[in-house]
């Protein structure tokens, strides 16, 4: 995806959007803003851009050096199916400061296909995955 950029730089996120349809998924439907807010500060955050226009979001629960919890990937409906979600995934994989974290979790319902491309694996239950390095 060459025309997506994807930037970990939390002051060009859009807030407003990115927390709309994060309390429109059904993930996050108990959610509020000042939740969001604390959320977002509290992770390392990146979103994703087309042509300067934010089109996607991604965060990561982490220690940055032994666990990372993978969650809130969320690409814009408009924009779906052009592999930005692909894109948030592998910039958090490669990230500089992320690079030595051997066990990643994620909770999903419909997106396993995306994850297992990555490595990712189905637990037993069927919702939670785990990827672990090496």
């Amino acid at each position: 995806m060459s025309d997506i950029e994807i930037s970990f730089d939390p002051g060009r996120i859009d807030f407003r959007r990115t927390s709309d349809l994060l309390m429109g998924a059904y993930w996050g439907v108990a959610r509020t803003d000042e939740i969001n807010r604390r959320a977002f500060d509290l992770s390392l955050c990146a979103g994703a851009y087309r042509e300067g226009r934010q089109v996607g979001f991604g965060r990561a629960i982490t220690d940055r050096c032994v666990y990372a919890y993978l969650c809130d990937v969320i690409v814009w409906p408009e924009e779906r199916g052009r592999g930005i979600g692909q894109a948030l995934v592998r910039a958090f994989l490669d990230h500089p400061e992320l690079a030595e974290v051997r066990h990643w979790n994620l909770t999903t319902q419909d997106a396993h296909g995306l994850y297992e491309r990555f490595g990712f694996r189905r637990s037993t239950d069927g919702r939670y995955m785990r990827f672990d390095r090496g």
